[in-house]
């Protein structure tokens, strides 16, 4: 457990612990010990771990001390303590995807994210849960105990990043890397009230890459999300769409709201209506900026209905297709709600296949139409708050299984960078995050613009973090 002065130092954003170490105040074996103290006592009720690379993480802090100590530090990361979500490779560990019917074969090499983080001397603490072959919106796989939400875990933390976007929320470290292909970072980064960034599409490497998917860091503070993004950039040759390190300043984020023009969009036209308490959430982060002297303007619907259906029909002939390549024995180790879902894939043809392949394109060019006139477009993440934990996804219907991800899938395909950030809560108790969009390549632009919300938010949208009682929740191992 815990001790009464343990909690401080897994609590400080990577900014200060730089400090810290500069000043000879903390340094990374203490912090380190810290957010592995904290897993300790909150991992019974949460389950956001994966694995953890204990001994590893203290090597990495120990050698960081010495760093520090000799005033040659690698970076602005050096010593900080995060966590990667599972699909990203470590070397001599299987990438299961959250899985029981994945082949655990241990991978060669890390992920070039991983490589780029640890090169900068950030100490990595483990790999968090993703949902079962990250094509849910909860903690839930066959592979793992269900993922829960730090603010109740009676809850759902969203997915397939749940294990980050938890692990963020608890303070397990200041950092937690995720991946995004129609949501998986902003979705519980939303709903557990942290900030989780989508950059413009190809700047972060993927290995391996998929159109789309995106790496993207979550954490308490936009001020983390950005300081991480100093380290993470560049291209890699895994990946064909990485684009070239530029002359970004990831620490700047100031931004003057004066003669923004904020696109506010409530409605796209597909996808559940998004509920009253949320829409309310993100008009007074309209008013937010409308206050700071932006100009705010409602942005009507531009998608046709059915659109994420298509989208979604992509997505289950490519996992069906996976699916039939499986084994009887591991087909039944697949968490059933997703194989009812790829079994939907069974009867479309190739020329529907490729007609939902072009709809990814077809989507990304209406996104971009639709916001190109905007610096920032407002949004919800999600239509709705947290839902229960044992719940896949918000609707519990594998024939609606997408029916939440329309304000977030289309700047997957359009490539543009978006932020969740904390705008407020619900009665229950729910985080709910305000979507943050910007021009393609205009990732400071997001990033800077959210900043200044959370700086000027609603005071009831910044709650203390929550804290486990442990009496009262626990989880099973399995």
């Amino acid at each position: 457990m815990e001790s009464p002065a343990t909690p401080q130092l897994a609590d400080l954003d990577a900014a200060q612990l730089s400090a810290a170490y500069a000043a000879g105040d903390a340094n990374p074996v203490d912090v380190v010990t810290a957010c592995l103290q904290r897993m300790d006592a909150y991992e019974p009720a949460l389950r956001a771990m994966a694995e953890r690379f204990d001994h590893q993480a203290l090597a990495a802090a120990e050698s960081s001390r010495r760093r520090w100590e000799r005033g040659e530090p690698l970076g602005v990361l050096d010593g900080v303590p995060f966590t990667l979500k599972e699909n990203q490779q470590v070397a001599g560990y299987p990438t299961i995807l959250g899985s029981a019917s994945t082949e655990p074969v241990p991978a060669e090499h890390n992920a070039p994210v991983a490589d780029q983080a640890l090169a900068a001397g950030a100490c990595l603490l483990g790999r968090t849960t993703m949902s079962e072959l990250g094509m849910l919106s909860s903690g839930i796989s066959s592979a793992h105990p269900i993922t829960r939400n730090p603010w109740n875990p009676e809850w759902s933390p969203g997915g397939s990043s749940g294990g980050a976007g938890a692990a963020s929320a608890a303070g397990y470290a200041p950092i937690n890397l995720g991946s995004d292909i129609g949501g998986s970072i902003r979705l519980p980064a939303s709903w557990c009230g942290v900030a989780g960034f989508k950059p413009t599409y190809g700047r972060i490497s993927v290995d391996p890459p998929y159109p789309g998917r995106t790496i993207g860091p979550m954490g308490r503070s936009v001020a983390d999300v950005a300081r991480s993004m100093s380290v993470l950039t560049g291209t890699h040759s895994a990946d064909p769409w990485s684009l070239p390190k530029d002359a970004t300043d990831w620490s700047d984020l100031s931004i003057n709201p004066a003669g923004l023009r904020v696109g506010v969009l409530l409605d796209v036209g597909d996808g559940t209506a998004v509920d009253p308490e949320v829409a309310s959430v993100i008009r007074q982060a309209a008013e937010t900026f409308a206050a700071a002297g932006a100009e705010v303007i409602e942005m009507p619907p531009y998608l046709a209905p059915g659109t994420v259906s298509l989208i979604d029909r992509f997505w289950r002939a490519s996992h069906w297709r996976k699916y039939t390549a499986l084994s009887p024995e591991r087909q039944a180790k697949v968490l059933p709600f997703i194989a009812e879902w790829c079994r939907g894939a069974s009867r479309i043809t190739a020329e529907e296949a490729l007609a939902a392949h072009d709809a990814q394109i077809d989507l990304g060019r209406k996104v971009l139409s639709a916001t190109e006139r905007f610096d920032v477009v407002l949004s919800p993440v999600s239509p709705g708050p947290a839902f229960p934990a044992e719940w896949p996804m918000p609707s519990n219907n594998v024939e609606s299984a997408m029916s939440h991800i329309h304000f977030c899938v289309g700047y997957n395909f359009s490539g543009m960078p978006a932020i969740s950030v904390n705008g407020g809560f619900t009665t229950a108790g729910s985080p709910v995050g305000v979507q943050i969009a910007a021009r393609r390549y205009q990732d400071r632009t997001a990033l800077a613009a959210a900043a200044f919300f959370e700086s000027e938010r609603p005071d009831d949208a910044s709650q203390p973090w929550p804290r486990l009682d442990l009496v009262d929740h626990r989880t099973p191992a399995r």
